[in-house]
């Protein structure tokens, strides 16, 4: 069996839960989310592997560009990524990672995006599915009336990182 590398991370947002499996990061998410265990699940599963607490240069790389983008100094990740999901929830991150930097799209936008626009409740799911939070930046996602809504996160760390883009595109 496979080993995922796991590191808890500790930042401003909350600690962080890290992973990483043949050179590509696999999960970026709020450690104490209310869906850890279904994640963490998933992704095990799909990978066929095992967590194992190990330091790694894909975590290691993770942490500095995290550090950076809280820190308002980045913008775009550029660490490797595997996702674990059906396809349907492949299109839908494949889609959240055309959202921009500083911007913000609907569950609604999204569905459209994806040529699906009756799956607006599939596509919340699949948002709230995501592993790979910040990179798969499913916290650009609000209501359709323009409220914020669900983040594993909380709302809370939601309005802090949307406030964050927005004050850092506007400079």
């Amino acid at each position: 069996m496979s080993k995922i590398n796991i590191q808890y991370y500790k930042t401003k947002i909350g600690e962080m839960i890290l992973g990483s499996i043949d050179d590509s990061l696999c999960l970026l998410d709020f450690r104490y989310r209310r869906m850890r265990t279904t994640v963490d699940g998933r992704i095990k599963k799909g990978l066929n592997a095992e967590f194992i607490k190990r330091e790694d240069e894909i975590l290691v790389k993770t942490k500095q560009q995290l550090d950076e983008y809280l820190a308002g100094d980045r913008k775009e990740f550029d660490v490797p990524i595997i996702t674990v999901g059906t396809d349907f929830q492949q299109r839908v991150w494949e889609a959240l990672m055309k959202v921009p930097y500083g911007t913000t799209s609907t569950y609604l936008q999204l569905a459209k995006d994806i040529n699906n626009p009756k799956a607006v409740r599939a596509v919340a799911n699949a948002n709230g599915a995501n592993a790979i939070g910040l990179i798969i930046p499913c916290h650009r996602i609000i209501g359709t009336n323009g409220e914020l809504v669900g983040y594993g996160g909380g709302l809370a760390v939601k309005k802090r990182l949307l406030k964050l883009e927005k004050k850092i595109s506007n400079e």
